[in-house]
């Protein structure tokens, strides 16, 4: 009771001055909100981008590291090494699509439906030929 009549008893301008600091402290308290979101939103953005910059450079250099090997075991005369896990990759590839023909070529070939001595062959006499060449 006391402090609401204590409020009552200021004049105008100290009432006013009082709201204006209310709504002051309230602007900067978003502002502030807003200023942290802000920064966290940036801070995770650049984490990011610099992760992703730091891979392309991490895979820039290991490219140029590559590069650098094999340029010096050519200048000393050593040959490339064969690739061999591509070598035996393409063998067991080329296994297994043979395999799967065969199969395929088996199956087809065992139906029971179709014989081979079921054929018949037709001769067919050629229809002499416009020119009067067949003699």
């Amino acid at each position: 009771m006391f402090g609401s009549t204590l409020l009552e008893r200021r004049s105008r301008p100290e009432r006013i001055a009082d709201q204006a600091w209310r709504h002051l402290t309230s602007a900067v308290d978003s502002a502030g909100t807003s200023v942290r979101d802000t920064a966290r939103t940036a801070r995770h953005s650049g984490l990011t981008l610099a992760d992703e910059a730091g891979d392309l450079v991490g895979s820039a250099a290991e490219e140029a590291r590559r590069r650098a090997v094999r340029a010096f075991d050519a200048l000393a005369g050593r040959r490339p090494a064969l690739p061999w896990t591509l070598l035996v990759g393409a063998a067991l590839a080329g296994a297994a699509i043979g395999w799967a023909a065969g199969t395929a070529a088996r199956a087809v070939g065992s139906r029971g439906d179709r014989n081979v001595d079921d054929i018949e062959f037709v001769d067919v006499d050629k229809p002499s030929s416009p020119a009067g060449l067949d003699g």
